[in-house]
């Protein structure tokens, strides 16, 4: 038995490394300026079709901070992350293996990062969710494939703090929709595989290669008519290679709908 599931994971590696690479970015991503190709594969799938669906709807950005910029937001949050436990469970079974909090105060080098993110990620004169969403992931902790709630962008944290006399209230606003159209998260301390699978054909698949101090960004269909998912790391391969996963904190930003 364990032979042929041995034998099984080899082919599917094997399947995975026949498949083409593509890469799709905005005219003005750095992507586009000089890097070698090899450089650029951060993007494949089990289609031609699903990577024409994406087209401009899933954006990536090689190296969007450096070490400095990293080791600045990780300054900042490393205190507040300390203090909670790796959590096993989440409120809709998403999350398992995770860690999160939401800031609204930064420093200046992080809120200079900010500023980058709003412009490259978001309209011009779009107004932004307030609070930056931190979602730190244990090694062996991992994302399932979901859909994420266009009512609901509190972490979990904040729900358990709110008490019984606000529940009204709580339904009243759960009632709007929250979130917009656009999310752009940044990856620190590890790479990771975050697997977008469109709701109406789970045979289809897209593999994005999230590296270190990367930022991602995913706009309307690629939002609401894809699950999204980070992958164990006993599961962590792109195009057959096998990408290592750490300890991962993702800083996310979100826009209010129109």
């Amino acid at each position: 038995m364990k032979l042929l599931v041995k034998a099984a994971k080899q082919a599917q590696r094997t399947y995975f490394q026949r498949i083409l690479l593509y890469r799709f970015t905005s005219d003005n991503s750095p992507l586009r300026k000089g890097l070698q190709s090899t450089e650029c594969q951060w993007l494949c799938a089990s289609s031609q079709e699903i990577l024409t669906a994406v087209r401009g709807l899933v954006e990536f950005r090689q190296n969007f901070i450096s070490e400095a910029e990293e080791k600045a937001l990780f300054k900042e949050l490393e205190p507040g992350l300390r203090k909670k436990r790796y959590e096993f469970d989440h409120w809709d079974d998403a999350i398992h293996g995770f860690r999160e909090t939401e800031r609204l105060q930064w420093g200046d080098d992080c809120e200079s990062v900010f500023r980058r993110v709003r412009e490259v990620a978001f309209p011009k004169g779009s107004s932004l969710l307030g609070p930056v969403h931190v979602l730190d992931l244990d090694k062996a902790g991992y994302i399932k494939p979901h859909v994420d709630s266009v009512k609901v962008c509190l972490s979990s944290t904040v729900l358990c703090v709110v008490y019984s006399v606000l529940l009204f209230f709580m339904l009243f606003f759960l009632s709007f929709q929250f979130c917009g159209s656009t999310i752009a998260g940044l990856s620190l301390l590890s790479d990771s595989i975050m697997r977008l699978i469109p709701e109406n054909n789970s045979a289809e698949w897209l593999n994005l290669l999230l590296s270190r101090r990367s930022l991602y960004i995913l706009r309307d269909d690629a939002r609401f008519k894809y699950t999204h998912a980070i992958l164990k790391d006993e599961e962590s391969f792109f195009a057959g290679q096998k990408v290592p996963r750490h300890r991962r904190i993702s800083v996310i930003c979100r826009n209010l709908p129109v």
